[in-house]
């Protein structure tokens, strides 16, 4: 027999994705208090050196969905197979999580795609 997905757990789940969000943000440059800048660095002026380069953000965000989406298919597969430790709400919503991840992924490469183009048809 297969269980349901308790309503505790999920929002635990949910609790601590959001811890983790909140962890990952960083310090914006404009919310800088003074004695937190450079000499000579200007409000809203980025810091050299500190944090992650765009690069590795973008690699960790198509990490990150990736292995979402073989957790998903992961349970999938357990679940066709008939796993009793995996019901079908667990595969819904991990379904659902991947696919919000990749098509918030998609749609941050069309901005930047776009930016670019944006930026390669600015005359000189």
């Amino acid at each position: 027999m297969v269980e349901r997905a308790d309503v505790n757990s999920v929002l635990s789940d949910i609790r601590a994705l959001r811890e983790q969000m909140q962890q990952r943000q960083q310090i914006q440059p404009d919310q800088l208090r003074p004695e937190q800048m450079q000499p000579g660095q200007k409000p809203g002026e980025a810091q050299q050196g500190e944090g992650p380069s765009f690069m590795d953000t973008l690699q960790g965000a198509v990490n990150h969905v990736n292995e979402l989406q073989e957790t998903s298919s992961d349970l999938k597969t357990r679940y066709t197979q008939g796993d009793p430790d995996v019901d079908i709400t667990r595969v819904m919503v991990e379904s659902q999580k991947a696919s919000v991840a990749f098509e918030a992924t998609v749609q941050v490469r069309n901005r930047v795609v776009q930016a670019y183009e944006d930026i390669m048809n600015m005359p000189i």
